[in-house]
């Protein structure tokens, strides 16, 4: 009986040890409620996350509690009530809401909220973070936007040199006529 008891408890602390890794090796995490999922369905939803380089993992609320408290992450008890299911991820935390948001229009998982870049979210704002656009396209709109001022800066000024040239070049022309 002692042996089973033992058996039971090194388990227990294997499943710690293993999630404990998992929020190590990740940044970013989404909390959903998988309830009504069938195997295809989370099958699918897994392929689908793997594409983006994500994982889709079922958790037990208490061990995963433990891990984030032990991690000196937010407390995200609000998030780790009822059968939860995490999609852990590095980076591009937008895209992978937004591929558990179109999922949730064809299957029954329920987002909870999230946890990105170390600030919690709750489901609506978790949903609103999902429409934004990727991380290097909010960059690239950033640079545009930097360098706008700039390149406009730049042909008024080769405009105002080329005007200079060429009134140069006229007076030199009147001049060579005379």
């Amino acid at each position: 009986m002692t042996e089973h008891v033992a058996k039971m408890q090194q388990y227990k602390v294997d499943a710690l040890v293993s999630i404990t890794t998992k929020l190590q090796e990740n940044k970013d995490f989404i909390f959903t409620d998988y309830r009504g999922l069938t195997v295809a369905q989370i099958t699918e939803l897994r392929r689908r996350l793997r594409e983006r380089q994500a994982e889709y993992r079922v958790v037990k609320n208490r061990y995963a509690k433990i891990a984030f408290k032990a991690l000196d992450m937010p407390d995200v008890a609000d998030l780790l009530v009822g059968p939860t299911a995490l999609a852990l991820m590095q980076d591009d935390s937008s895209a992978i809401a937004k591929v558990l948001f179109d999922f949730a229009k064809e299957a029954p998982v329920d987002i909870k909220g999230a946890l990105v870049d170390g600030q919690v979210f709750d489901a609506v704002q978790t949903e609103a973070f999902s429409k934004l656009p990727r991380r290097d396209q909010l960059l690239a709109q950033l640079m545009r936007t930097m360098n706008a001022p700039l390149q406009n800066f730049v042909y008024v000024l080769n405009g105002v040199t080329t005007k200079l040239v060429r009134t140069l070049q006229a007076v030199a022309d009147k001049k060579a006529q005379e």
